[in-house]
């Protein structure tokens, strides 16, 4: 999916949701329950899905959003080879 359709995607407010099951440590369970009201959360589940929303927005600017994801979305669009793009991102790193 191109950049933009995904922003696109992330502004809609009636997207698709799924039902998940985490194990997580009791002790950080009530953890949660305590910071949550101090933060204007209504419970914990709120908390860990902004602690969720905010994780993954750094990890998007980074390896989703930055200069580097725009020019290799550029080059596929341009129809350079993927293999050869895979290749230059291993040399790179």
């Amino acid at each position: 999916m191109a950049i933009s359709e995904l922003l696109k995607t992330r502004l809609r407010t009636d997207r698709p949701m799924t039902t998940i099951t985490l194990r997580i440590p009791v002790d950080i369970v009530e953890s949660m329950k305590t910071i949550a009201p101090q933060k204007g959360f209504s419970g914990y589940q709120a908390l860990l899905k902004t602690y969720i929303s905010d994780g993954l927005r750094v990890d998007e600017a980074e390896f989703v959003f930055s200069k580097h994801a725009r020019v290799m979305e550029a080059l596929r669009r341009k129809g350079v080879d993927e293999k050869l793009l895979q290749e230059a991102e291993r040399e790179a790193a």
